[in-house]
């Protein structure tokens, strides 16, 4: 999603946000387990243990995006934060067919696959949760400069969430970012604004510094 002459509905905005962290819940629970095994992964568990960095990366999220509650709620409607259950077939969803398709990927044999999974779809989510968290900004006409903190915040602690906050992952996330999504943004023939155009490219400027020096 950009931003063009029309506007987003907020509410647009946020799923475009609170979907990917669908796939950081589930990740960062499969990793958790230490074994990459489906089966022993407990959202529940997970939770627990990651409250007090869930609660900071929703208001960081609500703070980006201006949220109204009504578009909070969709959080709860989209059922990340409650106990349920992982699956192999979501992984896989969440990592865009890296795997063959199979009933055998949530075999132990297949713990290989599953962290493959885990460590495409995490890469995947997390870009397009930074892609989120700017295009929200850009919408909310949100300068970089007064909210470029907020998003390297955020994006941090999507990474520990997610079991992938070695060192330079931002960094690898930002240029991820930089290469997959900004390129049909800024090219002149796009359906952004020029404004929108000159708004996420000072994104790319102030987020490289804060976080890619």
């Amino acid at each position: 999603m950009t931003v063009n002459d029309s506007a987003v509905p907020e509410q647009a905005l946020a799923r475009e946000i609170f979907g990917p962290l669908g796939g950081v819940v589930e990740i960062g629970a499969v990793a958790a387990t230490g074994t990459w095994d489906v089966a022993r992964a407990s959202v529940a568990g997970w939770l627990s243990r990651h409250r007090s960095e869930v609660d900071r990366l929703l208001v960081l999220l609500r703070e980006t995006g201006q949220f109204s509650e009504l578009s909070m709620a969709i959080v709860d409607e989209l059922s990340w934060l409650r106990d349920h259950p992982v699956t192999a077939p979501s992984l896989l969803l969440w990592a865009v067919g890296i795997e063959e398709i199979t009933p055998r990927l949530e075999d132990l044999g297949q713990l290989r696959a599953v962290r493959r999974m885990c460590r495409t779809g995490a890469d995947l989510r997390l870009t397009r949760l930074l892609q989120a968290m700017v295009t929200a900004a850009v919408a909310g006409r949100r300068t970089a400069d007064d909210s470029a903190g907020e998003i390297a915040e955020a994006l941090d602690i999507a990474l520990l969430l997610a079991n992938r906050s070695e060192p330079a992952a931002a960094a690898t996330v930002f240029r991820m970012w930089r290469t997959a999504c900004l390129p049909d943004i800024l090219r002149p023939d796009s359906d952004a604004t020029a404004a929108g155009r000159s708004a996420f490219r000072s994104f790319a400027h102030v987020l490289e510094d804060r976080i890619d020096p």
